[in-house]
């Protein structure tokens, strides 16, 4: 009930605020806006840009979408559904946990994204930090990097897929195609990139798992858990061929060579 009666203020707060704004007497006043926040700051150059009270409150609020821009524009999603299966395919429960996981993919993904971080600063960052651009072209100047690294690794059938759903019919170059279009396709092709490495990965582990159930079944061992004996043998052949290394290698370059 506590939440409807909260609900139900906000929603009687807000028409009232609109009819109050809509009121000639006010709207010609001028007063009811007349806040910092709100206003647009004229540029030497000409033109006007956001005062800084509500760039800051942009900025603010793009930290509530942070986590949401790492899954679906960067290198995340590929690393961590490998790591994710690969640990599954050796058979080792929570370990390791999903913070580690999610630890040794969060640095791996800054690894592989800063040259494209490197080219947002000097592009972007850095000459709105001096003024010399206002926060929208920063903004269009940081899409569109983050576009052409989602485009290296993008399948041109993802492409027209998600453009045929759009209602597009194609697109000449990989700059024509819309930031709207770009992260669909590029999210599809990094999860079907991530499922055939998991499948790869998965392979080796799975003959050990048939081996050693065809020994237990031979040898009439049938109250034996096969998971107890193929478990230690997974551990010690990954532990043998370094593939933590590997396995963190090969993902990195399938970002340089795509």
């Amino acid at each position: 009930m506590k939440k409807i009666h909260s609900l139900s203020l906000a929603l009687f707060g807000s028409i009232a605020f609109l009819c109050l704004s809509l009121h000639p007497t006010l709207a010609a006043d001028g007063s009811l806006f007349d806040l910092p926040i709100l206003k647009l700051e004229n540029l030497p150059a000409g033109g006007q840009s956001l005062s800084l009270s509500l760039q800051t409150l942009i900025l603010m609020s793009a930290l509530t979408i942070l986590p949401s821009m790492l899954l679906v524009t960067t290198s995340f999603t590929r690393i961590i559904i490998t790591l994710s299966i690969l640990r599954q395919a050796m058979g080792t429960q929570q370990t390791p946990p999903n913070q580690v996981l999610v630890g040794l993919a969060l640095f791996m993904t800054l690894f592989v994204m800063t040259p494209t971080i490197r080219e947002v600063n000097d592009a972007a960052f850095t000459p709105y930090s001096s003024g010399q651009i206002s926060i929208e072209q920063a903004g269009i100047r940081t899409a569109g990097i983050m576009k052409q690294f989602m485009m290296r690794q993008t399948r041109q059938a993802d492409i027209l897929m998600v453009a045929e759903l759009r209602g597009d019919k194609g697109y000449e170059s990989a700059a024509d195609v819309p930031f709207l279009v770009a992260v669909p396709a590029f999210l599809i092709s990094e999860l079907r990139t991530a499922f055939t490495i998991g499948f790869l990965l998965y392979l080796p582990f799975l003959v050990i798992d048939i081996v050693v159930a065809s020994i237990l079944m031979s040898l009439g061992m049938m109250m034996l858990s096969p998971m107890m004996i193929s478990l230690p043998m997974k551990l010690l052949m990954f532990v043998i061929v370094d593939g933590w290394s590997l396995t963190l290698s090969s993902l990195v370059e399938s970002f340089t060579r795509g």
